[in-house]
């Protein structure tokens, strides 16, 4: 059997984050996921797909995510259900995700509003340790956005058969 889903899309809120009885963190958001096609009047729809994440990487999501944020998400759907209080019994589902991709730095158009762009310290969204993130997010700073880092300028390129992957 194969239970998978990977989707990219926009957090329609900041992630809510909790901690069960036990400690073990655990993360709820919604993707706002665009679809491939427009409706009748020309505008594009989305859905609203609940996701839940556990452990680290649901205080990462937390921590690094807020409302407007490119996330990426892989994982498996899953459903489950309850009787509310009212007696009857609700159905829900949402994908359980596994991992969590940040698509965009923190200061960039659609996420977060008043911050730095990049991580500080060389630390990476998941963890300490895993560095070299905000290293090479402070090298490309410093050469222009619009520069094509392929362009030739009518020069031959050199390179090795060696150092060709195939």
């Amino acid at each position: 059997m194969i239970n998978r889903v990977i989707l990219v899309g926009r957090l329609t809120k900041d992630p809510e984050l909790r901690y069960t009885p036990n400690g073990v963190a655990v993360a709820n958001f919604t993707l706002a996921v665009n679809r491939p096609f427009s409706n009748q009047q020309g505008d594009r729809e989305a859905d609203f797909i609940n996701c839940i994440i556990w452990r680290k990487q649901a205080e990462n999501v937390a921590n690094f995510l807020k409302k407007g944020s490119l996330a990426g998400v892989d994982g498996r759907i899953q459903t489950r259900s309850y009787d509310n209080n009212e007696g009857k019994r609700v159905y829900i589902t949402e994908v359980v995700a596994e991992s969590v991709q940040f698509l965009e730095p923190r200061g960039a158009s659609g996420g977060g509003g008043n911050q730095n762009s990049g991580f500080s310290g060389g630390q990476s969204p998941m963890g300490q340790g895993q560095g070299g993130y905000g290293q090479q997010n402070q090298n490309r700073n410093q050469s222009r956005l619009d520069e094509d880092p392929f362009a030739n300028d009518g020069k031959t390129i050199d390179i090795s058969d060696d150092d060709l992957p195939f």
